[in-house]
């Protein structure tokens, strides 16, 4: 299966990481074929062609996962869709994170409380446990630590101590970035990320 499996996916997606934590969690091997975000390819318009988004899982051809910034839920590699506080918090994360970025005045001072309350929420699920689910790493630990990667943007453009207001958060990251099926799938580099996003700001002339 790993020769015919194949990941479309961009550096910075945390969807893109997901998949990536997913596959190596479950040891499975894929071909990864990195999109340019603002020049899409033909196979990714091909295989996504509503959303038009990474990532996309193709196998044999064909597209069996597309993720337009739901959590992992594919039968190919068994895992199944969650519905907890935590789950609900984690899929509010990236339009709260977009809108941050992406906004001007109101909306974006709504979007950092927003971001906030997710963390402080989380941090509450999370207290003293090693993960979310306890002592194994699992769905909603995958579906949140890409976010490490913006922890320092979230930092500077909401204005606030991700160790100061959620050291539990902190804690729990460290963790799992000792696991190799996560080092090796994220963006280690925070500062890229911010670089990232402030591309992504000027693109929509936000400052």
């Amino acid at each position: 299966m790993a020769e015919q499996l194949v990941l479309l996916g961009f550096w910075a997606s945390p969807f893109a990481m997901r998949v990536k934590i997913a596959l190596a969690e479950k040891e499975v091997g894929y071909e990864s074929r990195e999109q340019i975000l603002f020049n899409k390819s033909s196979l990714l318009l091909e295989m996504n062609p509503v959303y038009k988004k990474v990532p996309v899982l193709i196998h044999e051809g064909k597209p069996i996962y597309l993720d337009s910034g739901a959590t992992i839920s594919f039968e190919a590699l068994d895992f199944t869709f969650m519905t907890s506080l935590s789950m609900n918090v984690a899929l509010q994360f990236f339009p709260n994170a977009q809108m941050l970025w992406a906004r001007k005045g109101e909306r974006q001072e709504a979007a950092k409380k927003g971001l906030i309350e997710n963390f402080k929420v989380l941090e509450g699920e999370l207290g003293e446990k090693t993960y979310f689910g306890g002592e194994s790493f699992g769905l909603i630990d995958i579906a949140l630590i890409p976010f490490f990667s913006f922890f320092y943007a979230f930092e500077i453009l909401g204005k606030f101590s991700m160790e100061g207001e959620c050291p539990n958060i902190v804690g729990w990251a460290k963790r799992c970035l000792q696991r190799e099926t996560v080092s090796k799938s994220i963006v280690h580099d925070q500062h890229k990320a911010y670089e990232f996003v402030l591309e992504l700001m000027a693109r929509h002339g936000v400052k």
